[in-house]
């Protein structure tokens, strides 16, 4: 048990005869390291994307809501009854009327024919 911890801790593993497959096993638990460092910090960078993007939008949806009840308020008729008098354009007293057009029917071939 005691050369099995001193040859660890002396790294003889590394420099015996059959080092080469230890080199090995080495080597590729560091790249996988490697390649699990990056994907975390790749699934940072998208997690803080997201949060901004969620922030954005939640800003543009105020902005939004603030935009469509101005224009609510300045689509009101005592609105634009109000700009209107700067122009010395005043409502009218009289009610407006409904115009009704009537389109003439129209006479089938064999009536326009026989005539």
């Amino acid at each position: 048990m005691r050369k099995g911890v001193y040859g660890i801790l002396k790294a003889r593993f590394l420099v015996n005869e059959d080092a080469t497959k230890n080199w090995r096993f080495i080597v590729f638990c560091i790249f996988l390291a490697i390649l699990m460092i990056a994907y975390g910090h790749n699934y940072d960078e998208k997690v803080f994307r997201i949060a901004e993007l969620t922030n954005e939008v939640k800003e543009l949806r105020s902005e939004f809501v603030d935009k469509r009840s101005e224009l609510m308020k300045l689509k009101m008729e005592s609105t634009v009854s109000e700009k209107m008098e700067e122009r010395k354009i005043f409502p009218s007293s009289v009610p407006p009327q409904k115009i009704k057009v009537t389109k003439p029917a129209e006479k089938s071939f064999f009536q326009r024919l026989w005539k």
